[in-house]
């Protein structure tokens, strides 16, 4: 009998062991060779240790006489027993799931399609599409939950009110966070700005990617990701509701004649339109703004997409510095004049 118990133990080390030494053989050879194995390779592989591991397991329990097939037989019946007495609970569950399912299957597909057509409102759609599937989900949950609970017995009253309770108790707490919903909400249904704005908060200017009932999502141009809590988003502006207005400044030396530019770029900008079409109307020569040191400054002006405002500028820009080179009108360069005075004391 002690000469069983020794060779079992020696020959469960031995087989320990040698598990232990294939796994780390087998995972050394993985990572050292991940680049140029397969993946159905490494899946194989896995799926053999996996197999050789479950042999091991029933050699082990062979050897100290541990009857797997009496437990798979109790284990069976036990498993009859409790299916017999909670069929109908676990039906319950199963349908309670299903519908469950059905319910936020139906409705993700349903959301999904809201903003696909090209619209004015797209991103407006997109925005509440995202919200109502997020709330949608909780309730459901929750709800799902509830039911659950309550095919299986449970008394769910007091678990409804608990969570008055609890809700009361964060209410009371968490007033801060309970600001950042509401103020959510409002910015939801208020349209203050929806996924997809270009907006700036508190000096920090980008492109709303995600909106929650608590937090704002902005990345910059630089993508950077700045998250702010609804309730501190004070003031906010909005850069994607209206067409932009781009506005160049230039000058002309004193020497030129104003009215003659001024004819010149009325005539000649219309042209720039039909070449950009992020453009909504022809440039517009506003006239001089100032009286400069070196010359006199004109100004253009011209309606553009939202936020296409910078690239238009740069491009107007070009163009004048092209038409006033056509028809040989100076830009001027920074220019002092200096005068002497004259010797009192010298006679003539």
């Amino acid at each position: 009998m002690l000469t069983n118990i020794i060779i079992n133990s020696v020959s469960t080390v031995v087989i320990i062991i040698a598990l232990v030494v294939l796994f780390f053989v087998q995972r050394y050879y993985i990572n050292a060779h991940s680049e140029k194995i397969k993946t159905r390779t490494i899946f194989i592989v896995y799926f053999l240790y996996m197999v050789l591991l479950g042999f091991s397991i029933i050699g082990i329990l062979y050897l100290w006489d541990y009857s797997i097939l009496n437990y798979f037989e109790t284990l069976g019946l036990d498993a009859t027993n409790v299916l017999e007495q909670n069929v109908p609970k676990l039906i319950g569950t199963l349908i309670v799931i299903f519908v469950a399912l059905i319910i936020l299957k139906i409705s993700r597909i349903t959301l999904s399609r809201i903003g696909k057509k090209p619209s004015l409102n797209q991103r407006r759609k997109r925005t509440i599409a995202k919200i109502t599937s997020s709330v949608i989900k909780y309730i459901i949950g929750i709800i799902g939950l509830l039911a659950v609970l309550s095919v299986w017995g449970f008394n769910v009253a007091p678990a409804l009110a608990g969570l008055g309770i609890l809700g009361l108790v964060i209410g009371l707490g968490a007033q801060k966070f309970i600001n950042d919903l509401i103020s959510g909400f409002f910015i939801i249904f208020e349209h203050h700005f929806d996924v997809g704005d270009w907006i700036e908060i508190n000096g920090f200017m980008g492109e709303v990617t995600d909106i929650g009932l608590k937090t704002t999502k902005v990345k910059n141009f630089k993508g950077e990701v700045r998250i702010f809590n609804n309730g501190g988003i004070d003031p906010v502006s909005n850069f994607s509701q209206h067409p932009a207005l781009a506005l160049v400044d230039f000058a002309i030396a004193y020497k030129e004649e104003v009215k003659k530019a001024i004819e010149v770029l009325t005539n000649e900008l219309p042209a720039f339109k039909d070449e950009n079409e992020n453009l909504l109307e022809s440039p517009r020569v506003l006239g001089v703004t100032s009286l400069a040191d070196s010359g006199v400054n004109l100004r253009v002006a011209v309606l553009t997409k939202s936020m296409t405002q910078w690239g238009v500028e740069r491009a107007l820009r070009q163009r004048i510095k092209e038409i006033l080179d056509q028809h040989g009108i100076e830009i001027p360069f920074p220019q002092v004049t200096v005068h002497y005075p004259k010797d009192k004391t010298k006679t003539t």
